[in-house]
């Protein structure tokens, strides 16, 4: 297995929760993966835990991709990281397979030298937004890490302590009403790949502001999207 090469002209590639479509998501073995390769950024879910860590997974539970019942924000990083997660065939047969923290993820991005773009999943309080900051200033990586989130709140949180932040906002279709908050907050977009239209794209651009889009795993889709001039495409598979 191999990624799949496509022409991304000057879009830049983000690997999606790690390289994902060659190792499970959201673990050091995806980062790392992910690290070895070409990719600008990697891409990451973060969620809180009773004890006031910070772990990586998408869901807000392992039902998916361990078969365990276990929710994040009712269990302890110990608990958590007790679970052995599934490979990609859906075996459980690697036991270094499992869930990992904020830190981690950080200091694979930062060994390799690759953009971190941070999904902040929980509904953070303003206090854990700091601590989460403050954990990326242990490692020196601010300037390397763009903020993204379906929940508008958690951005605005972010530009209270960091008015000039990289951020992106997570959402399924551009409307002219979105563009003129972002616009009005700059804030970048963070789009679904499917309706997303070359003039929706100038347009952003017309704001100055810059348009990611997920999940594009299709060589012939990427470089059509590369071809618009789409500032990031966010994927499984493609390089």
């Amino acid at each position: 297995m191999n990624t799949i090469k496509f022409e991304n002209k000057n879009t830049l590639v983000i690997a999606h929760r790690g390289l994902s479509g060659l190792e499970k998501e959201n673990t050091n073995s995806a980062f790392v993966a992910a690290g070895n390769r070409s990719y600008y950024g990697i891409e990451t879910d973060i969620h809180r835990t009773r004890d006031g860590h910070f772990v990586i997974n998408h869901d807000g539970d392992f039902r998916r991709v361990a078969n365990d019942e276990t929710v994040i924000e009712n269990a302890t990083l110990e608990e958590i990281q007790n679970i052995i997660l599934n490979d990609i065939d859906n075996l459980k047969t690697r036991f270094d397979l499992r869930p990992t923290t904020l830190q981690n993820y950080l200091s694979i991005c930062k060994k390799y030298e690759k953009h971190s773009v941070l999904e902040l999943k929980s509904d953070f309080t303003q206090e854990e937004i700091a601590r989460i900051i403050d954990i990326i200033k242990e490692y020196d990586y601010l300037d390397n890490v763009t903020f993204i989130s379906f929940n508008y709140e958690n951005l605005l949180k972010v530009r209270k302590f960091l008015p000039n932040q990289s951020a992106q906002y997570l959402f399924w279709k551009i409307t002219d009403e979105e563009l003129e908050r972002l616009s009005k907050d700059k804030i970048d977009i963070d789009v679904w790949c499917i309706e997303l239209t070359k003039e929706q794209i100038d347009k952003a651009h017309a704001l100055g502001l810059k348009v990611n889009c997920w999940t594009v795993n299709n060589k012939e889709e990427g470089e059509k999207l590369a071809s618009w001039g789409i500032d990031f495409i966010t994927t499984n598979i493609l390089e």
